[in-house]
């Protein structure tokens, strides 16, 4: 019985041989076995800006620019609100961070500004 090596994108094991291809089942991926698979997707290299066109980084510190309504909250985010340590992800809302008095929320970039 011969050894298959595991899916170069999703690390599965259950790869299986169809015609001259290996196929993996989980994520739909084939290529030829004697192939150098090069890697194409990099998932730390998301570029978020502030308000002013500053490159933010996880852990930086910000402050909100603009009164931000939340929904189902008594009050909104006042401006000039510190928030610290945010972590940065992809979408709509970028900023992923704590308020104090609020909890976890998720922010657009635009309304924050790098602080130091």
């Amino acid at each position: 019985m011969s050894l298959t090596p595991a899916c170069p994108k999703c690390q599965s094991t259950h790869v299986y041989p169809m015609d001259n291809l290996l196929v993996c089942p989980e994520c739909f991926y084939e290529w030829q076995p004697s192939e150098e698979v090069i890697e194409t997707e990099t998932f730390d290299t998301i570029e978020v800006k502030d308000s002013n066109g500053i490159v933010l980084k996880d852990g930086d510190n910000v402050i909100i620019i603009k009164d931000l309504p939340v929904k189902g909250a008594p009050k909104a985010i006042k401006s000039g609100t510190k928030v610290k340590n945010i972590r940065l992800t992809e979408g709509d809302h970028n900023i992923d961070c704590k308020i104090d008095g609020f909890g976890s929320m998720a922010l657009k970039s635009e309304f924050v500004r790098k602080s130091n």
